[in-house]
C-alpha cells in the first residue's frame, strides 16, 4: 500500500461583505453564512485551494503509474460554530484561473492585489465569469456560479458542474452537531480530469477547488442558519495545512517457503531498517522482525527466537501517529495500508513527503490472527528533518 500527500501552492477566501478584499496569505480559510444585526441580508464566505498540476502529473506518471488510485482533499478544522443541524459543504473544481494575492483578513487598509469576491485577478481586474449558470466552456463542461443580488455584488467564484458526457464533478461532506468537522472528501473524479487536461487528453483545467456551503445555507436570511467553519490554510504555523492525499494499493505478497506465517496473537514485532532520521524527500522501506512470544519447545540446532516469521496477509496493517499530538497522520486502512512481504520479511514503504518536517512520529502495527486483533506499539519512533 501507499499514501502520498502533496500540499497546495495557493489558497484564499472570498468574502461577500468585503468584495474587493484579498486574504491570500491569511492562516485561515473561511466558509460561512452570517447574518449581522446591522445588515438586512446574509453575508457569505467561500474558500479557494489549488494544487500544482506538475506535482500531480509527476506523481501519476511516476510512482503511481500502473496502479488504481484515489485522491482525497483534506482540510483540517481550526474553529467551527453555528452548525446546529445537518449541513453540507460542497467542494467543486474552479472553472477559471485566479491570483493568490498577499492579503490577510481585514488588513488596514485592505489588501486588493489578489482574487476576491468581485474579481479572479485583483481590484479593478476582470470579474468572475459564468455567474448566471448554464454556460458551457469549450462545448464540454457546464460551468456556473451563484450569488444573491440582494446580499452581494456579482461574484464569488465559479465552478464546473458536469461534463457533456454526464460526468458529475460534485463532491461534498455532511456534518452534524457533534460530528468531526475536518474535511476528508474523495475527489478522484476531479483530479483524474485535471490529470487528463495536463496530459493533453481533454479534461478540466486545474484551477483548484472552491469550498462552499450548500445552496440552501448560503445567503439564508434566518438568524438560526449561521454556520461558520474556519480551516487552516497553507500559511498556517501549525502542522495542519490543506493536502491532496493519494492512496493506492501496491502491496505484494511474494514470500519464501522457508519463512512461516505467524497465525497467533502472542508475538514480538520489532522494526528494522529504521535509522531514526529521514529527509522529507525520503522513501523508506521498513521491515518487520516477527517471532512468536512463546515458541513451541522442539529439538533444534538454532535458536527459536531468531527465526523470522511473516505477519498474516491482508489483515496486517500499519499506521503513523504524530508523537506530540498523538493524532493519526496515516490511519489503519484495510485497503491502503496493508503490509507487503518478500523473501526477507514483512515490510511497508513510507513516503516522508507527506509528513511535516522537524517532528517525531510513531509507527504502529496491527495484526489479526487466531480470532484476535492486536496493535503493536513498541516505541517505533523516527523524525522527519529538513536537513541533517
Amino acid at each position: 500500500m501507499a499514501v502520498y500527500k502533496i500540499f497546495p501552492y495557493k489558497d484564499t477566501s472570498l468574502y461577500s461583505l468585503y468584495p474587493d478584499m484579498n486574504t491570500g496569505i491569511d492562516p485561515i480559510n473561511q466558509v460561512s453564512n452570517l447574518n449581522f444585526a446591522l445588515l438586512s441580508n446574509a453575508t457569505v464566505a467561500r474558500s479557494l485551494v489549488e494544487f500544482s498540476s506538475e506535482e500531480i502529473v509527476d506523481l501519476l506518471d511516476g510512482i503511481i503509474s500502473g496502479y488504481e488510485w484515489d485522491a482525497y482533499f483534506k482540510n483540517y478544522i481550526a474553529t467551527a460554530q453555528g452548525i446546529v443541524e445537518t449541513s453540507t459543504i460542497e467542494v467543486r473544481p474552479i472553472a477559471e484561473s485566479w491570483n493568490n494575492g498577499t492579503g490577510t483578513y481585514l488588513d488596514i487598509p485592505i489588501t486588493t492585489d489578489g482574487s476576491s469576491w468581485n474579481s479572479n485577478q485583483f481590484q479593478g481586474g476582470t470579474s468572475w465569469s459564468y455567474l448566471n449558470g448554464g454556460s458551457f466552456t469549450s462545448g464540454s463542461f457546464k460551468v456556473t456560479g451563484s450569488y444573491s443580488a440582494a446580499s452581494s455584488s456579482l461574484g464569488g467564484g465559479n465552478w464546473v458542474v458536469s461534463g457533456s458526457d454526464g460526468t458529475s464533478y460534485y463532491s461534498s461532506q455532511t456534518f452534524g452537531l457533534r460530528s468531526p468537522k475536518d474535511l476528508i472528501i474523495n475527489s478522484t473524479t476531479t483530479v483524474d480530469s485535471w490529470y487528463s487536461a495536463s496530459s493533453g487528453l481533454g479534461g478540466i483545467e486545474n484551477n483548484g477547488f472552491i469550498i462552499k456551503w450548500e445552496d440552501a445555507i448560503e445567503f439564508n436570511p434566518f438568524k438560526q442558519v449561521q454556520p461558520v467553519v474556519q480551516y487552516y490554510s497553507i500559511d498556517t504555523n501549525t502542522i495542519y495545512p490543506p493536502q491532496l492525499e493519494f492512496r493506492w494499493d501496491d502491496s505484494v505478497w511474494a514470500t519464501s517457503s522457508t519463512i512461516p506465517v505467524l497465525n497467533q496473537p502472542n508475538c514480538f514485532v520489532s522494526l528494522a531498517e529504521n535509522p531514526g532520521v529521514f529527509l522529507s524527500e525520503s522513501i523508506n522501506r521498513f521491515r518487520l522482525n516477527v517471532r512468536p512470544k512463546y515458541p513451541k519447545v522442539v529439538f533444534a540446532t538454532s535458536s527459536l527466537y531468531t527465526k523470522q516469521h511473516y505477519l498474516p496477509s491482508g489483515s496486517s496493517l500499519y499506521a503513523v501517529k504524530d508523537l506530540d499530538t498523538d493524532e493519526y497522520v496515516i490511519d489503519f486502512d484495510a485497503q491502503y495500508t496493508k503490509l507487503s512481504a518478500d523473501t526477507t520479511s514483512s515490510y511497508f514503504d513510507l513516503y516522508m513527503n507527506g509528513l511535516e518536517p522537524e517532528r517525531y512520529y510513531k509507527i504502529l502495527i496491527q495484526a489479526s490472527a487466531g480470532g484476535s486483533t492486536t496493535i503493536y506499539d513498541d516505541n517505533y519512533y523516527f523524525k522527519v528533518s529538513n536537513g541533517y
